[in-house]
């Protein structure tokens, strides 16, 4: 790769070009831009998480006409734990360019459960069961007091974690991970770990423990993904 390229590339989205002089030219070994540095990739990997994490399980589940190994309790925790923060913005009168990345996911989680129900032949079931998330986040975002949504927005990490629990439980019992997609799983460890990190420098003991378990299952899911998966190709050689 071009020098310039590359400079270019990691002062744009990794680093400042004072860092880039003292570590690339200077070859010094400088904490404060090791540190700048990790924050940024922390930055990228929440990001990441955030918006494109489900993108490619919607995209398998579409693409192979199939949610095999996904787990509905584990899809429907998602779903509360995504609309906990829409609803708390919306009580609290956030403007929409505040909350509309946590919209996005809440959409893309909505979608994930109705696939799963669509493909269970349960299509109606997943009509109707959305209509009605629908209209309990209007209804609480305009109605409930802020003190309910604060408590509904605190339960958000437990939902995710119980999700993942789900999740996990399920591949055990089958011995598989069907389609469950290993990019999003990749992205929802990643993010994980961003956010485990976030939470290591401001928050409290208890919110950094609860990230630290989150981490946690996003690595078991990881595993399972590349035991489960070596497991079937060996099957499939030995067969053959």
């Amino acid at each position: 790769m071009d020098t310039s390229l590359l400079k270019d590339f990691l002062v744009t989205y990794l680093m400042p070009e004072k860092c880039y002089e003292r570590i690339f030219v200077n070859f010094l070994l400088d904490a404060p831009c090791f540190k700048f540095i990790l924050g940024r990739i922390v930055g990228i990997c929440i990001i990441l998480d955030t918006f494109f994490a489900q993108l490619p399980q919607l995209l398998k589940i579409l693409w192979r006409g199939s949610a095999d190994g996904l787990s509905l309790p584990a899809s429907l925790l998602q779903l509360y734990a995504f609309s906990c923060p829409v609803v708390y913005a919306i009580a609290n009168n956030f403007p929409l360019f505040a909350w509309a990345d946590r919209l996005i996911t809440l959409t893309q989680a909505a979608v994930m459960v109705f696939l799963i129900l669509r493909y269970r032949g349960e299509t109606l079931k997943g009509m109707l069961l959305l209509l009605a998330h629908s209209g309990a986040v209007f209804l609480l975002g305009s109605y409930a007091a802020v003190a309910v949504a604060s408590v509904l927005q605190a339960s958000r990490l437990a939902a995710l974690i119980a999700s993942k629990s789900f999740q996990a439980g399920t591949n055990y019992r089958n011995g598989h991970t069907g389609q469950l997609s290993s990019l999003s799983v990749v992205l929802s460890y990643t993010g994980s770990l961003g956010v485990f990190y976030v939470s290591l420098q401001s928050g409290s003991s208890f919110e950094t423990l609860s990230h630290a378990l989150s981490a946690c299952l996003s690595c078991v899911l990881l595993v399972q993904v590349v035991c489960y998966r070596s497991s079937t190709a060996t099957g499939k050689r030995k067969s053959e």
